[in-house]
């Protein structure tokens, strides 16, 4: 579902921990393992843990309890849980986060925003191998209007916070680049490709600032919101493809930013 041929150099990913030869009949998808998300693996007798974001993702010269990821890769291996993470594969991947974003904004002639390298087959080129997504709508709507349909793809059309915008809620969009989680690296392709809006999940005050000098809108949904979604789809995928496994998404897990009041 998700080569991880097509991740990117900097990333950590595949099985990150446990053994290969070991089998597997509970499996719960996350967007990122924190102490509540490895309390529910270890309660709910989970085998195996598919998180977006790797743990870890920068090398470790020790494993202790001294800090929160050593306390908690010390705690699933002691449960033996195992921890694979496919992330930036699956940003990029022909059914990952930002494919399931463009069909179901409804956008057409849908392509990677960003080429994968890994493609070696030139008519391959312009497939949705690659990271980030673009694609039309099938007419130009206001801004505003984007902003809500995102969200309620995001599955928080009626909670806070709320989706942020740089340009006016008026603005006519109609090209349509797709980057989920923090996506602002990606406004330059967005504008290179003549796309009108960048849906995304966060990006800096100065990327927001050169989207606005070149004239192209930014829908802002927060790093959360604009992946945890997928998870759920993630495991229903894995459910439809290994159907004996017992798959759900966590239900513990939830955004640590929340709004004032």
């Amino acid at each position: 579902m998700a080569p991880l041929k097509l991740a990117e150099d900097w990333d950590n990913v595949g099985l990150l921990l446990g053994d290969r030869r070991s089998s597997i009949a509970k499996v719960m998808t996350c967007l990122t393992i924190t102490p509540d998300v490895v309390e529910e693996a270890v309660e709910s007798n989970v085998d195996l843990i598919v998180t977006h974001h790797p743990l870890p993702f920068k090398p470790l010269t020790k494993i202790t309890t001294d800090s929160v990821t050593g306390k908690m890769l010390w705690r699933l291996v002691g449960a033996k849980i195992a921890v694979y993470s496919a992330h930036t594969a699956f940003d990029s991947a022909a059914c990952g986060i930002n494919q399931r974003w463009a069909e179901s904004l409804e956008l057409h002639s849908i392509e990677a925003l960003v080429p994968s390298d890994a493609i070696s087959d030139p008519k391959q080129l312009g497939t949705c191998l690659g990271a980030g997504r673009l694609g039309r709508l099938g007419q130009p709507v206001q801004l505003g209007q984007l902003a809500s349909l995102a969200a309620q793809v995001a599955g928080h059309l009626n909670s806070e916070p709320k989706p942020r915008i740089v340009g006016s809620a008026d603005d006519l969009v109609g090209k349509i680049a797709i980057a989920c989680g923090s996506g602002g690296s990606f406004l330059a392709p967005a504008a290179r490709r003549g796309c009108d809006a960048l849906i995304t999940g966060e990006a800096t005050f100065h990327t927001c600032l050169e989207a606005r000098s070149q004239g192209i809108s930014l829908v802002l949904l927060g790093h959360y919101r604009s992946e945890r979604f997928a998870m759920e789809f993630l495991s229903q995928q894995l459910s439809a493809e290994f159907p004996d496994l017992e798959t759900w998404a966590s239900r513990h897990e939830c955004d640590p930013i929340s709004p004032l009041g």
